[in-house]
């Protein structure tokens, strides 16, 4: 995994992340777009409801003291292009995007997301806790591959 995090401060923030899993596109793609099933295999995403047959809302929650509920509204998803696109309202506003390509014995996710935070705490503490915040991110997406790895491995057996 690789992510950074840039932006011009004021709640924004741009990151992006590269997967690599042992899986095919199909199988990955398929994964990601089951918003439903995040729970399962990603620690994080406490809940998921489905709002109507384009949108979900997710509360995540990692290690510091607060969670963030996300409406993520499908914007994009085309499998035959490998690219997956929501936009998100709610405590962060934006979009997040995801395109795979195939690589040896498996998948690279390229993840990139913009957002502005829109929970007041967070942009209360962004100046002061943006690094903190970035290593949140980090972790978060960490575990989040490792859940998925997990996950995809189990349902290849």
């Amino acid at each position: 995994m690789t992510g950074s995090l840039a932006g011009p401060g004021g709640g924004r923030y741009r990151f992006r992340d590269t997967w690599v899993l042992p899986a095919s596109p199909k199988a990955v793609f398929d994964a990601v777009v089951d918003l439903a099933a995040y729970p399962l295999w990603w620690r994080d995403v406490r809940s998921v409801s489905q709002v109507d047959e384009d949108t979900a809302e997710l509360v995540c929650r990692s290690r510091l003291p607060y969670a963030l509920t996300v409406r993520m509204h499908r914007d994009r998803q085309d499998e035959h292009e490998g690219r997956v696109r929501v936009l998100l309202s709610g405590d962060l506003e934006g979009m997040l995007a995801g395109s795979l390509t195939p690589v040896d014995n498996g998948t690279r996710l390229e993840i990139t997301q913009e957002v502005e935070a829109r929970k007041p705490l967070l942009r209360k503490l962004d100046r002061v806790a943006r690094p903190i915040f970035r290593i949140n991110h980090a972790l978060m997406m960490r575990r989040g591959q490792h859940g998925l790895q997990g996950y995809l491995g189990a349902g290849s057996g």
